[in-house]
């Protein structure tokens, strides 16, 4: 059996949204190769002593992808290089990605798609355990708040920063009460972990049509109410069709975990979206990029109610007056 390969290359900064926009045209199994220096939670993780040194990073990243050739599945590589491009023009409206050329290879048999899934394990968020797919829930976790979701879903798994930050800014200003809007739900995981923290609805709104299904694998995986998450996909940045059926001044909350180029371009639309007092919670958001955001954040006349970090991500909570 053999792989073709196709390799995009990028800049770290756009890692993850390249990864999940590819992921939801059918290219699974990323590899990243950067030059990004290891976290201390990730050096505390290698059974080694002493690390050697490693190259300065030059913000430059190569993604691959791996597609099965086989008798069964004949590769196009010219339609899926076409696609890729295509996806790469539409994120290229929005934020830096860096050179964006693409390299096809070919590859031997190595189960790319599966691999991975050695390295990822149940964990928690604070209170939260998070159990992919495959694992079953041990018994003396049966009476936990358990998520339930498939890592290979959309974006959205629980492990990066910027999702963790947003998780911990939703559980501060929730309420039953709460109407959620989600900016760029990806897998729909910080929806789906507000509403098991009890909120009352959620709107998820995502460029990306496939979003759609992903969302409803994880609402069935975690038992959540069809009623209570309703999916909008369109550009709610550009597409008054998309603002309109979202509503105005109809939120208690926006969440946007997304990078902080889109963010700039989403603030001042989204504005319109939150009812007077409600509460704007942004990530995604690289720490040399923190000010941009609450540049913007402050210009669309919301006031910054915090900051919060981890490692070299940052998230930005603001209110609306009232």
């Amino acid at each position: 059996m053999k792989w073709k390969k196709f390799t995009v290359k990028t800049i770290t900064d756009a890692e993850d949204v390249i990864i999940s926009t590819l992921y939801d045209i059918g290219l699974e199994g990323a590899q990243i190769e950067d030059k990004v220096p290891l976290t201390p939670l990730e050096k505390e993780q290698m059974f080694v002593d002493i690390l050697p040194d490693g190259p300065e990073d030059d913000g430059i990243a190569y993604l691959s992808f791996f597609v099965e050739v086989c008798d069964e599945n004949p590769v196009d590589a010219d339609e899926i290089t076409a696609s890729i491009r295509r996806e790469l023009d539409g994120l290229r409206e929005f934020m830096e990605i860096g050179e964006g050329s693409i390299m096809v290879s070919e590859t031997e048999d190595i189960d790319w798609i599966n691999n991975w899934k050695q390295f990822f394990h149940q964990f928690y968020i604070d209170d939260l355990l998070v159990i992919p797919s495959w694992e079953e829930v041990r018994p003396e976790d049966r009476d936990k708040k358990i998520l339930h979701i498939d890592p290979g879903t959309a974006f959205g798994t629980g492990m990066h920063e910027t999702t963790q930050l947003c998780i911990r800014q939703l559980k501060k200003y929730i309420t039953p009460e709460t109407e959620l809007l989600d900016v760029g739900t990806g897998s729909g995981i910080l929806s789906i972990i507000a509403l098991m923290y009890g909120i009352r609805h959620a709107v998820g709104t995502d460029l990306d049509p496939c979003a759609a299904e992903a969302v409803r694998e994880n609402m069935e995986a975690n038992q959540i109410d069809p009623k209570r998450f309703e999916m909008m996909i369109g550009n709610i940045i550009t597409d008054k069709s998309i603002q309109e059926q979202a509503g105005f001044e109809k939120y208690d909350i926006v969440v946007a975990n997304i990078l902080a180029d889109v963010l700039v371009l989403l603030t001042p639309v989204i504005v319109s979206q939150l009812k007077p007092g409600g509460v704007y919670i942004t990530s995604g958001i690289i720490d040399n990029k923190e000010q941009t955001v609450r540049d913007a954040v402050e210009a669309a006349g919301l006031e910054v109610l915090e900051v919060t970090a981890q490692g070299e991500w940052v998230s930005v909570t603001a209110r609306k007056p009232a």
